[in-house]
């Protein structure tokens, strides 16, 4: 087994290196698309392999089965699976038109004014219905596509509010991963975490659909036709009913899929041979994301080799001497992770055994900890541009991961809202905290 390496600042420079990367070209082509992610994460893939700690130095096999270890993971394999299955989803469902049909419904009956607030609402309500920010984005990020066409409205603005809705849900739904990892590891009940997770992100929502509410439609561009068929909707609504069902995202997407070529075959929209077709270009488009996922895996189990992550929680924690100064560190900490890691839920996972030990020493209530782990590495994870999530919607729209963080309002606010959270202490809770520690750690 291999010994832990010491914390070492130079462990986290792959990710460093991905940014500029990203960043810097974009800067110097005044086009954030210039530098392809893939090529991006393959040249600090490369970078990753021939680092090192001097004072636990690595052979290249030995670097290179950390590599393969960490793209194999459990998280990443599903991942890329994900991917796969959305592109699957994306690519049948625009080819029976159910994505225009679905559009051109909500244009029918829903006022204009009030499309970018329901397309929000719709997106945290499926995605905590569902459980996951990934199985919502998949699922309705081609209606948010559809709208920015049908609205001229710019796609990064619509697939934003798919991302932050989603990131609202996941954040918020009982079932989450993120969710289920940060009351574990604080040893709190779920429905106390979610008392404390609402009284601070619902302000952020609120604001949200407000501001969206403000955004200027050009009425004469909006397409009021009622030429669609309530059958090429389906799809989207079986995905609600099983996501609501509890069903798990594999599941959901599966469903998605076959009733779109059912009603597909169903209708002579496809042949069997041009629905494989449309599969296997949904499942194409996606390839790209499925070896992002796997990279990204490699990378992080690199950077933890090389003592990177390590040298981040040493340094994040180390001048705390307050009860609100350990907040913030548990706010910090766990933003840090996410942002090195681009996984929110192994960012609390990571966290939460020193997240628990800080708040012993400080007597901080692990219902507000559980909450700011949850709230903090969603925040952040839905602002990153090489985060799963944003990597999925820009894929899915073809466009720049860096222009949907740019209009990713609400996990802005959230951010601002724990921040405000923490300053003020609130909420504050009189009653004892009821400890699910003891039951989640047999």
């Amino acid at each position: 087994m291999q010994a832990k390496a010491p914390e070492n600042l130079v462990g986290l420079t792959p990710i460093i290196l991905f940014m500029s990367l990203i960043i810097g070209s974009g800067i110097i082509t005044q086009d954030f698309s210039s530098m392809p992610i893939l090529v991006a994460f393959m040249i600090s893939a490369g970078y990753a392999l021939f680092l090192n700690n001097k004072a636990a130095p690595l052979s290249l096999p030995e670097k290179v089965d950390i590599f393969c270890q960490g793209g194999g993971d459990k998280t990443i394999i599903l991942l890329a699976v994900i991917f796969l299955l959305a592109g699957a989803f994306y690519a049948v469902t625009i080819d029976i038109g159910a994505r225009d049909a679905t559009v051109n419904w909500a244009l029918n009956y829903v006022p204009t004014t009030y499309l970018l607030p329901g397309l929000f609402v719709i997106s945290c309500f499926v995605a905590f219905a569902m459980g996951t920010s990934m199985g919502t984005i998949t699922a309705i990020t081609p209606v948010g596509i559809g709208f920015a066409e049908s609205l001229n409205l710019p796609t990064a603005l619509t697939v934003s509010i798919v991302v932050g809705g989603a990131m609202f849900g996941d954040n918020l739904s009982f079932i989450s991963d993120t969710t289920i990892a940060a009351t574990r590891t604080q040893g709190v009940q779920l429905k106390d975490k979610f008392k404390a997770n609402l009284i601070i992100v619902l302000p952020a929502a609120l604001i949200t659909a407000i501001c969206l509410l403000c955004v200027e439609i050009d009425g004469s561009s909006v397409v009021t036709t009622s030429d669609y068929d309530l059958w090429l909707i389906l799809p989207y609504l079986l995905i609600i009913v099983c996501a609501l069902l509890g069903m798990n995202v594999l599941s959901v997407l599966g469903v998605g899929i076959v009733s779109a070529c059912v009603i597909g075959m169903s209708k002579g929209l496809f042949t069997f041979s041009t629905m494989f077709l449309s599969i296997q270009k949904g499942l194409e488009w996606m390839q790209n994301m499925a070896v992002i996922a796997l990279l990204i895996g490699g990378i992080v189990a690199l950077m933890k080799a090389y003592g990177g992550i390590q040298w981040l929680v040493t340094n994040t924690t180390k001048s705390i001497s307050t009860k609100k100064g350990a907040e913030f560190g548990v706010a910090t900490l766990v933003s840090a992770l996410d942002i090195a890691t681009a996984n929110n839920t192994i960012a609390i996972v990571s966290t939460g055994p020193i997240v628990q030990d800080l708040a012993k020493r400080f007597s901080l209530d692990p219902r507000r900890t559980a909450s700011l782990l949850d709230i903090f590495s969603c925040g952040f994870q839905g602002l990153i541009p090489y985060g799963g999530q944003i990597l999925a919607a820009a894929s899915l729209a073809g466009i720049s991961p860096l222009s949907l963080s740019f209009y990713a309002w609400y996990p802005m606010l959230i951010i601002v809202f724990g921040c405000l959270a923490i300053i003020t202490g609130l909420p504050k809770f009189k009653n004892k905290v009821e400890s699910d520690f003891s039951e989640n750690h047999q």
